[in-house]
C-alpha cells in the first residue's frame, strides 16, 4: 500500500516503490513558472487591449440603442415586412447588448487583469479574521481590475450596464394590465359575412362541402385600420360535417347551419393557429403543442395542454345564400392564461 505525506507546496512527499519495501522521495514541483502575456510586456499591446474592451462595451451600447430604434421608431401597420424588420432589430439589438458586455468582460479579464497563480493552505475557521480576509480579497480584486486607472473601460462599462436592462423593462412594460374585454370583442357581429382568408371573397353555404375546411375572416377586415390585430382575434376555421355527427349543447342548436360549423382558429393554450383539420376523425390539431379538439363535441379538448374548447362562432345564411355570423363569439378568444371572470 502506498504511503504519502501531506504538507505545503515546498515539502517533500514519500511514495513506496511498487514491489519494493523501500521508500523514494521527490520534491513537489509546485506551480509552473508564470508566463507573462503580451499586454504585460508591451505597453502598446496593453493600450490596444484596453481599446478593444472599450469597443465591445460600445457595441453593447449600440445594441441597446438599436433595440429602442426598432421598438419606438418603426411604426407597425398591416405590412408584414415592417413587422419582420422590427423583430430583426429587436433581436439583433438585444443580442449585441448582452454579447458586448459578456465578451468585453471576458476579454478584459484575460488580457488586462492580473493572472498570477495563488495557493493558500487550509486553516481553521475564525469568523472575525475570515471577514477581514474577505474584505481584503474584495479590495484586492477591485484593485486588480485596474478600473481606477482605466477610465475608458470604466466609463464604457457603466454606460453599457446602465442601458442594457432597459430593453427588458420596455418588454415587461408591454405585458400591461389584464386584457379585460379586449378579447371579448372582435369584428364579428350579426350579419357579418364569412369571407375567405386572405382574398375576402364571401362564402356561400353551397360552396362548403362535407369534409372541406375554409380559413375565414370577417367581411371588411382587409380594409380595417388595425388589420393584423383584428385578424389575430377574428380568424376562424369553417367546416362541414354530417349534421347527425354534431352534438350541440342546449342553447346551441342553431349555432350551426346544416352541419356547417365555425370555430376560432386561435388555440386556447398559447394562441398558435389551429390550422390542421382531419376530416375522417373531425379533429382539429394545433401544430405548436399538439392540443387536439373534437369538432363533433363543440371543439372539446381531447388531448394536449389546452385548457378549454375553441370558442364557436354562431352562423346562419342571409337571403342570398351567403354564410353570416349571428353574433360575436360568446366567450373570449385566445389563450387561457389570464383571468376571464
Amino acid at each position: 500500500m502506498a504511503d504519502s505525506s501531506h504538507g505545503s507546496p515546498n515539502t517533500s512527499a514519500t511514495v513506496a516503490k511498487p514491489g519494493q519495501g523501500g521508500v523514494d522521495t521527490f520534491e513537489n514541483p509546485g506551480l509552473p513558472p508564470h508566463r507573462p502575456r503580451l499586454a504585460d510586456r508591451d505597453r502598446r499591446a496593453e493600450k490596444r487591449a484596453e481599446r478593444q474592451v472599450a469597443l465591445l462595451f460600445v457595441i453593447s451600447i449600440i445594441g441597446t440603442l438599436l433595440f429602442f430604434v426598432g421598438y419606438f421608431f418603426i411604426p407597425l401597420n398591416d405590412s408584414i415586412a415592417r413587422l419582420r424588420l422590427q423583430n430583426l432589430m429587436l433581436g439583433f439589438g438585444t443580442a449585441f447588448a448582452m454579447l458586448g458586455i459578456g465578451v468585453g468582460i471576458v476579454h478584459w479579464a484575460r488580457t488586462l487583469m492580473p493572472d498570477h497563480e495563488v495557493t493558500e493552505s487550509r486553516h481553521e475557521i475564525r469568523p472575525e479574521k475570515d471577514r477581514a480576509d474577505a474584505e481584503k480579497i474584495i479590495g484586492d480584486i477591485f484593485e486588480e481590475t485596474g478600473i481606477k486607472r482605466r477610465p475608458l473601460i470604466r466609463n464604457t462599462l457603466l454606460g453599457a450596464m446602465v442601458l442594457a436592462p432597459l430593453p427588458a423593462i420596455a418588454i415587461f412594460r408591454d405585458l400591461g394590465p389584464l386584457p379585460g374585454n379586449v378579447l371579448r370583442e372582435t369584428m364579428w357581429e350579426a350579419g357579418t359575412r364569412l369571407t375567405r382568408d386572405p382574398s375576402g371573397t364571401p362564402i356561400r353555404a353551397a360552396d362548403v362541402t362535407v369534409g372541406s375546411a375554409f380559413h375565414v375572416i370577417p367581411e371588411g377586415l382587409n380594409e380595417a385600420e388595425h388589420k393584423l390585430e383584428e385578424k389575430a382575434k377574428a380568424v376562424v376555421l369553417l367546416m362541414r360535417l354530417d349534421p347527425e355527427e354534431l352534438n350541440p349543447s342546449p342553447g346551441r342548436e342553431d349555432w350551426a347551419y346544416e352541419g356547417i360549423v365555425a370555430y376560432s382558429k386561435i388555440c386556447t393554450h398559447v394562441g398558435c393557429p389551429v390550422a390542421l383539420y382531419e376530416q375522417q376523425t373531425h379533429h382539429l390539431l394545433c401544430p405548436c403543442h399538439q392540443s387536439t379538439f373534437d369538432v363533433t363535441q363543440e371543439a372539446k379538448v381531447i388531448f394536449g395542454p389546452a385548457a378549454r374548447p375553441l370558442p364557436q362562432l354562431p352562423i346562419d345564411v342571409d337571403d342570398e345564400g351567403y354564410l353570416v355570423a349571428t353574433s360575436d363569439f360568446q366567450e373570449p378568444v385566445g389563450p387561457s392564461f389570464w383571468e376571464r371572470g
